[in-house]
Formats: C-alpha cells, sequence, structure tokens
C-alpha cells in the first residue's frame, strides 16, 4: 500500500465513499419502515382543512382529487385555488361538488400576490378561508389512499410535532422520460430524506404533502413569509424545526403522477430541482458528489492498478446501488414503477450527474414559461430579454 502513489488512494477513498452512503441508506430505511410498520395510530382525529393549490389537469386528475372526498374521517373540508376560474380544473372540482354534497370542497381564486410563487400564494388565500387549526396541503397531482388523513395527522397528538410530509410513489404514463423521473425520486432522493432522519427528525418537509397546524404557521410568520421562496417545502420544514418543533416523515406514502414528457421537459425539471437544492442547502449539495457511485465507480476503475479491485468497485455499486434502490424505493415506499424498471437506475445515475454538474452553471430556474433568478433562496423574475 505504501508504493501505491496517493493520488491513486484518493481516488479509491472517492469510489468507495458512495457505497458507505448506500449500506447507510439500506440502514436507514430498514430501521424506519420496520420501526414505522409495528406502530400503532393514536386516536387523533381533529377537524382538518385540506388546502389544494392546482393548476391545470392531468391524465388523471379527476382520480386524484376524487381520493380527497373518500377518506375515511370524521370532519374535513377541503379548499381548492386556482390562478384564474377559467383553469381546465375548475369543471372537475365543480363535478365532485356535485357527486358529494355533503362535503364541504370550495374553489377559491384571485389570491393576493404577495411573492413570486404562485402556489404559496394560493396556500396563503387557503389558509385564510379554513375553517380549522390542523392544515394539510397537498399537490394537484397527488392521489391518496382512503387512510391518508388518519396516518398524517396522528403524529400532531404530541403537541411538539410541527410537520409532517409524506414521501410519494409514482404513478407514470408510459414514457421513458416520465417514468425516469420517478424512478429517481424513489430510487435516490428518498434515501437521503431517510438518511437524514437518522437522529429521528429531518429539518426539512417533502413537497408533495405536508401537515402543519395554524398554530405552528404563526410561528414562522405564516404562508406569507415563504411567498418569495422556491422550495417553499424545505422552508416550513426548516423553519418550524428551527421554531422547536418536530419535523417527520409519514410512513404513509402518497401517489404523484408524471405525465409524459421530452427529453427537454425532463431536463428542464430536473435542473430546476438541483439548482433550488444547492441555492438553498449549498453544503448538501457539495456533498452528492459523495452519492453519484457510477461517475465515481468508473473513475476508480480507471484509476485503480488492479483491474480486479477495479471491476469489484464496479460490481460493488451495481450490486449495492441495486440493493438501495429496492430497499428504499419497492420494499420501503412500495414504488411501482420502480419496482417494474429497477434496470434502469444506473442509467438514471449517468443523466443524473450532468444534472448534478448543470446545477452549478447558473442561478436560474425555469418554472412553467417564466424564469426565475434566485437569491438568498428567493425568487426574482427575470424580465424578458434580460440576459
Amino acid at each position: 500500500m505504501s508504493q501505491i502513489p496517493i493520488w491513486r488512494m484518493v481516488v479509491l477513498a472517492f469510489a468507495i465513499a458512495p457505497l458507505v452512503y448506500y449500506l447507510v441508506a439500506i440502514v436507514s430505511a430498514l430501521r424506519f419502515f420496520l420501526v414505522e410498520r409495528k406502530r400503532k395510530l393514536s386516536a387523533y382525529f381533529p377537524p382538518v382543512s385540506i388546502l389544494k393549490p392546482v393548476r391545470g389537469v392531468d391524465f388523471a386528475s379527476y382520480e386524484n382529487f376524487r381520493s380527497f372526498c373518500t377518506q375515511d374521517y370524521p370532519e374535513y373540508e377541503i379548499l381548492f385555488c386556482v390562478n384564474e376560474m377559467s383553469d381546465p380544473a375548475v369543471p372537475v372540482i365543480q363535478r365532485l361538488q356535485a357527486e358529494f354534497p355533503t362535503r364541504r370542497i370550495e374553489i377559491y381564486s384571485g389570491a393576493q400576490q404577495i411573492g413570486s410563487n404562485r402556489k404559496v400564494n394560493n396556500l396563503a388565500l387557503l389558509t385564510k378561508n379554513s375553517r380549522f387549526d390542523m392544515l394539510v396541503q397537498s399537490d394537484g397531482d397527488v392521489r391518496v389512499a382512503p387512510e391518508y388523513l388518519r396516518e398524517i395527522v396522528a403524529p400532531f397528538a404530541d403537541s411538539a410535532v410541527g410537520v409532517v410530509s409524506c414521501f410519494y410513489r409514482g404513478i407514470a404514463e408510459k414514457n421513458f422520460w416520465a417514468e425516469l423521473e420517478a424512478i429517481g425520486a424513489a430510487s435516490d432522493f428518498f434515501a437521503g430524506a431517510l438518511v437524514a432522519d437518522l437522529p429521528g427528525s429531518v429539518t426539512f418537509a417533502l413537497g408533495a404533502s405536508v401537515a402543519t397546524k395554524q398554530s405552528w404557521l404563526a410561528k414562522i410568520g405564516g404562508y406569507e413569509a415563504l411567498a418569495d421562496y422556491l422550495a417553499d417545502d424545505y422552508e416550513i420544514g426548516n423553519r418550524i424545526h428551527k421554531a422547536g418543533g418536530k419535523v417527520l416523515l409519514s410512513r404513509e406514502a402518497v401517489w404523484t403522477m408524471y405525465p409524459a414528457q421530452t427529453f427537454q421537459g425532463f431536463w428542464e425539471h430536473q435542473v430546476r430541482w438541483a439548482r433550488t437544492v444547492r441555492l438553498v442547502r449549498p453544503a448538501s449539495f457539495l456533498g452528492l458528489i459523495f452519492t453519484h457511485g457510477l461517475p465515481l465507480a468508473i473513475l476508480g476503475f480507471i484509476a485503480v492498478p488492479s483491474s480486479a479491485i477495479g471491476f469489484g468497485i464496479l460490481g460493488a455499486y451495481l450490486f449495492l446501488r441495486l440493493l438501495m434502490a429496492w430497499v428504499v424505493g419497492v420494499w420501503g415506499v412500495k414504488d411501482p414503477v420502480l419496482a417494474r424498471r429497477l434496470c434502469l437506475v444506473p442509467i438514471r445515475d449517468a443523466i443524473h450527474f450532468l444534472v448534478w454538474l448543470a446545477g452549478f452553471t447558473s442561478n436560474r430556474v425555469k418554472w412553467g414559461e417564466t424564469e426565475f433568478e434566485i437569491q438568498d433562496g428567493k425568487m426574482k423574475e427575470v424580465a424578458a430579454g434580460r440576459f
């Protein structure tokens, strides 16, 4: 070993680091799901206001919206908000109002533009019109099981709990890029969240579905304080954590939709997420280099003096990476897309390394048809023609 050049040893250490991370993620997933699946729910059923900012419809909007109307829960209301009443989602919501006349299902629009993030503006309007202290927000493309509210609300029996958020399973149209995006969340993103949860409480929320209380929101300035931030899910979890609240992950996963898309759409969405993480958590984003097993394994294969060691590193990457993906995404979260397309994980890893690199190239993100520059986590719309 003393005759091996230092640079080779450094490269070898870099190549091994992701393998250690994969093992930690596997242990984290086993710990979380084995414990949570044995836990009995507390009998805690406060009335709930479900907040749903929506924009447009996708291939399953009716089924998604309807899943919130069939909850096995004593008392709750569903409040939708659209940017304009001409939004295609409005007729779908009106259909549900007719189908469930005894359920309070309301539609709001015209939220005050208190910040650049329209979703948060809409959440602020919905909160003002909500009847209950317990708030559960979810994206428009989310679908839930009948026990969803019971699961996500139960931890709040402990008054120290400030936020609970959910993993999400993919429902993807038959499209390569849609499936690849679903695979990334289930096989990689959730692994990082579970590792962060090892101390027993994370410091951020996962955005598909987030539960909190108005009393906790008041401590951080309400949704109004988040209206200029792109990563509102991160902010609400992190700020309530700093205010002394526990931030928990729920064992109850929801479903989220992945519509068919082009490579450009896939790339722009992935890069937006990468740049958001870099701008919000720069040290964590830089540290992600140690989770990129494929490029580091290839680098190790090239650098080590022995082909046997090189092939061993590549084989260890493939085995541990697929094992982590299976334990976290298939066994843990029960993602059907990943279960069906597990073999695509290395391809996703190769592309995601390029996405990670692209995350360093700019402070701008594209959201819909609008481009924003991110400064200190806040969004500022870029005027047309500005370079």
